[in-house]
């Protein structure tokens, strides 16, 4: 459902800011702090999540793989997948 807010020029440049610092865009920044207002969306409780996450060793950190990342071989395969989403053939 799309939903119009209308604000004064500077709250929306000041949420625009917000969302770029946070690499979302304002519609995600606006469902996010509506979530957070009606109490879907707690803080303390996603903290709390992600701690019991990390004591059950269920999260993998970059720092804790056994092999370095392979950015030659990652790019390849982006390039790979770009080439074949927009159907140009492999040079």
């Amino acid at each position: 459902m799309a939903i119009s807010v209308r604000m004064d020029a500077l709250l929306e440049k000041r949420l625009e800011l917000a969302a770029q610092h946070q690499g979302i865009t304002k519609s995600q920044f606006i469902i996010s702090a509506v979530e957070r207002a009606l109490g879907d969306k707690n803080p303390y409780a996603l903290m709390l999540q992600a701690k019991a996450e990390m004591a059950q060793g269920s999260h993998v950190c970059v720092a804790e793989q056994t092999q370095p990342y392979d950015t030659e071989r990652s790019r390849a395969d982006l390039i790979a997948k770009l080439r074949a989403k927009h159907g140009l053939g492999a040079d």
